[in-house]
């Protein structure tokens, strides 16, 4: 049974008598806006709370506050306050989260490609991102009528080939986890782990159909102007990211199918 907010935050110091707001929107776990009136300023923290602890193709809440407070120290997340197995419980930091019209401005994709590149920097996880087990555990869960697309999107991730350059990745980088404060910042480490670079990249272009101009021109940002050569490896990447996206989305019970038709376009 899921736990009230009011129950995890009594046993964190300092939060026992916050104000919660509940935040909408999150599609995985039930999140608040947790506020405690200071003697200076006023305090708040983002609280996600689970139903049951988290296993692949997720972190748990322990490994991904490891990953998260490192990337905290290069300045590319907010920090974790506390973290147990069903609740988590990090600092809300000030900013405009992007939206799809910040992609188009060529200096917003010069200071993502940066922070990107500070991101996969940063020490391996140890923990490998496995898109087959993914897929076939999105897909064990369709219930859609469409089991030809879903082995389809099998097919495509099977056809991969595991990445030769592993390196720290967000996994989930739609704009609503990107935020400038004014520096970038990344939200929501749930997926973190392990990966090919590209993989990032090609998050950005697919999730947000990215025109090819607008794609070449991160490529650019992010390989110093040396992005052409990595076009190619980058659609595969897309190609890779689409067929995952669609089994998600697929999987989820409350779905309505006829969303899933703008990404069945995306398959071919």
């Amino acid at each position: 049974m899921r736990e009230s907010p009011q129950e995890v935050l009594a046993r964190i110091p300092g939060w026992e008598r916050a104000e919660c707001s509940e935040l909408h929107g999150g599609l995985t776990n039930r999140t608040w806006l947790a506020s405690v009136d200071g003697r200076r300023a006023v305090r708040r923290a983002v609280l996600k709370i689970d139903a049951a602890p988290r296993g692949a193709p997720y972190n748990s809440r322990l490994a991904e506050k490891t990953i998260q407070t490192t990337a905290a120290g290069s300045g590319l997340a907010n920090r974790v306050l506390y973290a147990e197995a069903c609740a988590y419980l990090t600092e809300y930091i000030e900013g405009n989260v992007w939206q799809l019209s910040c992609l188009d401005k060529d200096e917003n994709l010069d200071s993502l490609a940066k922070a990107l590149r500070k991101l996969h920097a940063l020490p391996l996880t140890r923990r490998s991102f496995d898109a087959l087990d993914a897929a076939r555990r999105y897909s064990g869960k369709i219930d859609v009528g469409k089991p030809d697309i879903a082995e389809h999107c099998l097919k495509i991730v099977k056809k991969m080939h595991a990445p030769h350059n592993l390196c720290c990745c967000h996994n989930d980088l739609v704009v609503g986890n990107i935020i400038t404060t004014p520096d970038v910042h990344f939200l929501d480490w749930e997926y973190a782990c392990d990966n090919d670079p590209l993989f990032d990249l090609a998050t950005i272009v697919a999730h947000h159909e990215l025109t090819p101009d607008r794609a070449n021109i991160l490529l650019d940002c992010y390989f110093d102007g040396d992005g052409k050569r990595w076009r190619e490896k980058l659609r595969q990447q897309e190609m890779l990211y689409n067929a995952l996206v669609w089994l998600w989305y697929a999987s989820q019970p409350d779905l309505d199918p006829s969303s899933l038709i703008a990404f069945e376009a995306r398959l071919t």
